[in-house]
C-alpha cells in the first residue's frame, strides 16, 4: 500500500460483520467496519466505523465507537465519537456521550447525557500532546515517532522526562509533508 507522509493510504473497502449469536468478551476493531449485533453480547465493544445494535439485541457492555445506532437493549455506557442514534424500541440504561445525539420517540434512555466536541477532537485539540498521542494522530508506531524526534525530523520539546508536541505545529508540519 502506498505511503503518504508516513501514513498508509486507506483503500475504501466496505467491511461488514453481522453478528446474530450469543457472545462474551471484548471486541476491538482498529479499522473501520460496519458491525451489526442482532443477538446477545456481554463484555466491551470498541469499534471504528458504524455500529448498529439491532432491535432484538441485548448488549451488556460499555461501548465506544464512531457512529452508533441502537434499536435494541443496551446496559452500559456509550461513548460515540461522531454520532449516537437511539431509535425505537431501544432501551439504553447507562450514561451516554456524543457530539450529536438523536433519540426517537418511543426509545428510552435512562442515564446521564453529555454532548459536546467529538472525542477525537477533544483528545487532539489540546495545545500539547504526548508522544503516544502524536503517534496515534499520525498513524505511526511510537518507536518510529521517537526515531523522528531523535533525528530532528519532527518538531518537539523536552518536558522533564518526556517529549511534548504542539498540536498547531504538528498540523503545520504535516501540511508541509516533511516525512519522506
Amino acid at each position: 500500500m502506498p505511503k503518504i507522509m508516513g501514513r498508509r493510504r486507506r483503500v475504501s473497502e466496505e467491511k461488514v460483520l453481522d453478528v446474530d449469536a450469543s457472545m462474551q468478551g471484548s471486541m476491538v476493531f482498529k479499522d473501520p467496519v460496519n458491525l451489526r449485533i442482532n443477538g446477545k453480547f456481554e463484555g466491551s465493544l470498541n469499534t471504528r466505523g458504524n455500529l448498529t445494535i439491532g432491535g432484538n439485541a441485548v448488549v451488556n457492555a460499555d461501548i465506544e465507537g464512531d457512529d452508533i445506532t441502537v434499536a435494541g437493549t443496551v446496559n452500559g455506557n456509550i461513548n460515540a465519537k461522531t454520532r449516537l442514534k437511539i431509535i425505537a424500541p431501544a432501551k439504553v440504561t447507562g450514561d451516554v456521550r456524543a457530539p450529536i445525539l438523536s433519540i426517537q420517540e418511543g426509545a428510552i434512555l435512562q442515564g446521564k447525557c453529555k454532548m459536546g466536541e467529538p472525542a477525537d477532537k477533544i483528545s487532539h485539540s489540546s495545545k500539547t500532546l504526548s508522544l503516544e498521542e502524536v503517534a496515534e494522530y499520525l498513524e505511526v508506531e511510537p518507536s518510529v515517532l521517537s526515531e523522528w524526534v531523535s533525528q530532528g525530523k519532527i518538531p518537539a520539546r523536552k518536558n522533564e522526562n518526556s517529549w511534548r508536541f504542539e498540536k498547531a505545529v504538528i498540523d503545520e508540519w504535516v501540511s508541509k509533508e516533511r516525512v519522506k
